[in-house]
């Protein structure tokens, strides 16, 4: 490499790989309706592993659009997983925690 080149800093390449969850489930109205996302980070280490995921939701914007959310049963979602893993613009959306998942898995 010649003096002053840098490798890349791309946040997809540091990161390494995740897993991205989508929890959907029933609404009040019998709808299917997402319960919550969240990513975690895989490690590079083989074995068992346990990670807590703390789970998010976006939210609308205004009233009229959470009142009209609430009578079509249509609630607002990501349509891109992307945006859960990298985060990048997720901070001009408004998000509301809803809890945690574990998981356990194993790397080879």
């Amino acid at each position: 490499p010649s003096p002053g080149a840098r490798a890349p800093s791309h946040p997809r390449f540091l990161a390494g790989p995740q897993i991205v969850l989508s929890v959907y489930g029933p609404d009040f109205f019998g709808h299917d309706v997402v319960r919550g996302y969240g990513a975690v980070h895989v490690p590079f280490v083989p074995g068992r592993h346990k990670r807590t995921i703390a789970m998010f939701v976006p939210e609308s914007t205004s009233r009229l659009q959470q009142l009209t959310s609430w009578f079509t049963g249509r609630r607002p979602e990501f349509t891109d997983p992307k945006v859960v893993a990298q985060g990048e613009g997720r901070e001009v959306t408004r998000v509301r925690s809803q809890g945690f998942v574990t998981i356990s898995f194993n790397v080879m």
